[in-house]
């Protein structure tokens, strides 16, 4: 077919005459209007009559269309267009955040006013999960964190001769910000990614779907659990994590800088107050809710593919982080403007 297109593209056929063709499908139908087109002048396909007449009038109108045309964007233009798609997803995002909070308090209310249909079996099964199996990981990443910060302060400091003030950095900075901000980046990327991914495959199977059918709250049998297991259990890995933090800081002072562990728990004690304890302890129930919501948004926004479930599973991961870190740096306002 192909050598006879090319023979044909070098002569000039006037006409093809198919009076005597008793047989023709598609694909023949094709063949000959590639001949017709592949001469020097256009070509006639003359004697079809009936079906074949047909046939070709159909075949004549395909792959008519040249390449579309490249019309030339104003990058003005291009840049508002996208800044104005970004607000759009800004607020939609927005929105469906507030419902989930909505959502989440009407269904924390009918537990306080029905009791009874507190699902405590699933809240403990997940306070596990997020809890108790978390506790290595985040006892092994903080240690790690507050050694390196107690070994760059020690090797900074020794310049000016004031390794002891490395203790206060490690204990004000574990407590009020560090520890429990990298426990929350830490349980966002574990927790919230898995929390997304559960919700969405239950979105794709449609299990959601059913429990609405079956007049069940999707909020209050699936989400109101995972939400309060991470606000018990992020300030409970916060308090540990900082704990780790802070004996791998004296560790590393003792082995690094020669610093006795007495020495560095008496200058602990007079460096770090209640307070800088109290300031982290109270950021973390929020930044659990913040994880939980974004998760649960998520969850709920995924498609009926696996692709939409990696990319609302990422999102997930990378909102939660956004909102965590910028909640963190609200509250270290709020509290530098009430003397805490």
């Amino acid at each position: 077919m192909e050598r006879l297109c090319e023979g044909a593209a070098r002569t000039d056929i006037g006409s093809i005459d198919l009076r005597r063709v008793t047989a023709l499908d598609t694909v023949g139908a094709w063949l000959l209007e590639r001949l017709a087109r592949g001469g020097a002048t256009r070509a006639a396909l003359t004697g079809a009559d009936g079906p074949y007449g047909d046939l070709l009038e159909e075949v004549r109108g395909l792959n008519r269309s040249g390449p579309a045309e490249r019309r030339s964007v104003n990058p003005l233009l291009q840049r508002l267009d996208q800044l104005g798609r970004g607000s759009r997803r800004l607020i939609s995002d927005s929105a469906a955040f507030l419902h989930m909070l909505g959502a989440f308090s009407a269904a924390l209310l009918g537990i306080f006013r029905h009791p009874r249909s507190f699902r405590l079996t699933s809240t403990v099964y997940q306070l596990g999960r997020v809890g108790w199996q978390a506790v290595p990981i985040m006892a092994l990443i903080t240690f790690l964190i507050g050694a390196i910060i107690a070994q760059q302060g020690i090797f900074h400091f020794r310049r000016f001769g004031a390794e002891s003030y490395v203790v206060d950095m490690v204990g004000i900075l574990v407590l009020r910000e560090i520890g429990v901000l990298i426990v929350a980046i830490m349980v966002a990327g574990r927790s919230g990614s898995a929390y997304t991914a559960e919700i969405g495959a239950m979105k794709m199977r449609e299990e959601i779907d059913a429990l609405s059918t079956m007049g069940l709250d999707p909020v209050a049998v699936l989400i109101l659990p995972r939400i309060l297991a991470l606000v018990v259990a992020l300030p409970i890995l916060a308090f540990l994590g900082s704990l780790a933090a802070l004996y791998g800081g004296g560790l590393t002072a003792w082995l690094y800088g020669g610093m006795s562990p007495a020495i560095f728990i008496a200058r602990l004690h007079e460096a770090v107050s209640v307070t800088h304890f109290e300031v982290g302890i109270i950021k973390a129930p929020f930044m659990a809710l913040v994880i939980g919501l974004v998760a649960a948004v998520e969850g709920l926004c995924v498609k009926g593919s696996a692709e939409s479930l990696g990319q609302q599973t990422t999102a997930s991961v990378v909102k939660s982080i956004f909102l965590v870190i910028v909640l963190d740096g609200l509250f270290a306002v709020f509290f530098a403007s009430i003397g805490m």
